[in-house]
């Protein structure tokens, strides 16, 4: 099925620049990631989250990060790696819902979020303040 091929066709006028005796259209994989784009990865990871439960997880090397909804587990993996030079063992991804909420009758909703938990190899760390 086309829809789900990762090709790209070029047009006649540049595979004709590349190679004149060509006169039929080339095709030309093309590789999509967001986090090798310049001024994508601060928008991955937000911020950390900092809790109780994640500082327990940190004596254990890991560390809990609040991220993108468009985020998956490569682009976090990738993002810490650039962002702090640490290489990460293992990438959990937790989706939190949003939950419907009242408050002396007045009704609301609290926003959903996503988290990673971000394992790292023995002897790397990251200051979080």
């Amino acid at each position: 099925m086309a829809i789900f091929k990762k090709e790209k066709k070029v047009d006649k006028e540049i595979s004709e620049k590349a190679d004149s005796s060509k006169k039929s259209t080339e095709t030309k994989k093309v590789s999509v990631s967001y986090a090798g784009r310049s001024g994508e990865m601060e928008h991955i990871l937000k911020k950390p989250h900092i809790t109780e439960k994640a500082s327990m997880h940190a004596e254990n090397n890991v560390y809990v990060f609040e991220v993108s909804k468009r985020a998956n587990k490569t682009l976090v993996r990738n993002t810490v790696k650039e962002l702090y030079k640490v290489s990460s063992i293992k990438v959990n991804i937790i989706n939190l819902p949003a939950k419907k909420v009242s408050s002396k009758g007045i009704k609301g909703t609290k926003t959903g979020k996503k988290k990673a938990l971000v394992s790292l190899k023995k002897g790397d760390t990251i200051e979080i303040i």
